[in-house]
């Protein structure tokens, strides 16, 4: 999910990517001065996150792609890791200090203090994945997803696999950008089965990204419901919808990176976020020129995938690696998809 799923907990052992602390007006940063280069360049990287890399897979695909470009173009890469809003302001200055050829954030939270600094140093290029500014700099690019397509083909699996002919979603807020996490799921699951009844809950409330216990409480409605196959869409909630359908015998699917190991046996596939593409991708564009852009990653170019059409499925812990029939039905959608043969409404377009 494009604001928080990123926050939430991934079962991976964390490498060891942050080295030293930063300076003494921002203890709570780190920085990564390790750099990739075998001679080097020049040519050198900066790589910014909002939050802390530690077991976070979807920041640590994200330091794979800025490692990716620093060994493609024999040069450096830093990682400035953040841990609140005061630390990403800190980290994206000191960033800017050290005035790297690509300095690359990942987040919404980055969007206004890269405007800022954007319009104060204009030979500086920034990257910006999955967000973008809201005014246009010649010096900014951004790189977004089109979850949409790949929710779509969740759904898909959904609709194959339901057993109630029930399918729904908990998402985090009722607006067109985080629709885009149910409305294809429901789109998806119809494309195969024209009889699914669907619906959606939303978690609302104070905390929206982080109520584990209200998206639970959402996912009990509807697996009271009758509905077998629920779509998490609900940040760090996801783990709150995961216990209400392990405890129902139901069945979930997950965001961003690879949920299956949360709950073995409950989450059947996950719409996978590949930052690492997005981020590689969109340094080579700068250095090639192409600045001031904003560049969507689906299906067709590989910034948006679901664990079960990726290498490794087996292994997985994913419900989908047992349904091979399914996936080869799924793998034919896609191919639509990415040939322009098959539409997914996107409910955040205007």
């Amino acid at each position: 999910m494009s604001r928080r799923t990123r926050r939430t907990l991934h079962a991976v052992t964390a490498t060891a990517l942050l080295v030293g602390a930063a300076t003494a007006c921002n203890a709570a940063a780190k920085k990564d001065t390790s750099d990739s280069a075998d001679g080097g360049s020049g040519t050198s990287f900066t790589l910014v996150t909002p939050d802390a890399v530690g077991q976070n897979e979807f920041l640590k695909l994200a330091v794979t792609g800025i490692e990716s470009a620093a060994k493609q173009h024999q040069g450096t890469r830093k990682v400035y890791e953040s841990t609140d809003a005061a630390s990403q302001q800190q980290n994206v200055q000191a960033a800017v200090d050290a005035a790297p050829d690509v300095i690359v954030l990942v987040g919404f939270e980055f969007a206004d203090v890269v405007a800022q600094q954007a319009q104060k140093h204009p030979k500086q290029q920034f990257l910006i994945v999955d967000a973008c500014t809201t005014k246009t700099f010649a010096n900014v690019s951004c790189a977004v997803f089109r979850e949409h397509e790949g929710v779509f083909l969740a759904g898909a699996e959904a609709g194959l696999l339901s057993k109630s002919g029930k399918v729904g979603a908990v998402d985090v807020l009722d607006t067109p950008q985080f629709r885009r996490y149910s409305d294809p799921f429901a789109a998806g699951a119809k494309k195969v089965a024209a009889k699914t009844e669907t619906s959606t809950r939303f978690v609302g409330g104070q905390s929206p990204f982080d109520d584990s216990a209200r998206a639970k409480e959402q996912a009990n409605t509807l697996l009271s419901k009758g509905y077998d196959h629920l779509m998490a869409a609900a940040a760090a909630g996801n783990y709150g919808v995961f216990e209400a359908a392990k405890a129902k015998g139901a069945f979930a699917y997950g965001v961003d990176v690879n949920q299956c190991t949360a709950a073995p046996g409950t989450v059947v596939d996950n719409v996978i976020k590949r930052t690492d593409v997005a981020v590689a991708k969109g340094v080579e564009a700068v250095l090639g020129g192409t600045t001031g852009t904003t560049v969507s990653y689906g299906l067709k170019e590989g910034g948006i995938s679901l664990t079960g059409l990726e290498d490794g499925v087996e292994s997985s812990q994913c419900v989908i690696a047992e349904h091979k029939d399914v996936l080869t039905k799924v793998e034919a959608l896609r191919d639509q998809i990415v040939a322009g043969e098959l539409k997914v409404d996107d409910p955040a377009a205007s």
